[in-house]
């Protein structure tokens, strides 16, 4: 999926985003030093099911790999992402078994 939706770190509400419209799709995250907790994802009801929460996962991966974090998945939803696609696995904190 090409993505046309651009991801913004809304440091603030401590969340990525993308902002479709008058919506607003999210990963809720807490940092602490290196670590990076992706807590909650929500997408708005009229956009579930397009790949948009994926979508969104997956930059936000890009996001955590590039600034060298280490991830603790809380949310579900990434984790059932990261067991989806396991080279994401090397961002995962050693320990956290994605079953």
């Amino acid at each position: 999926m090409n993505s046309e939706y651009l991801l913004v770190d809304n440091v603030q509400a401590k969340q990525f985003q993308f902002v479709m419209g008058e919506s607003i799709a999210k990963i809720e995250y807490i940092k602490a030093k290196e670590k990076i907790y992706l807590t909650h994802t929500e997408v708005p009801k009229d956009y579930e099911g397009k790949g948009i929460g994926s979508e969104l996962i997956k930059q936000a991966l890009e996001y955590i790999k590039v600034r060298d974090l280490t991830l603790i998945p809380l949310c579900p939803f990434v984790a059932m992402y990261i067991k989806r696609y396991p080279e994401w696995k090397t961002l995962v904190l050693k320990g956290i078994n994605i079953a």
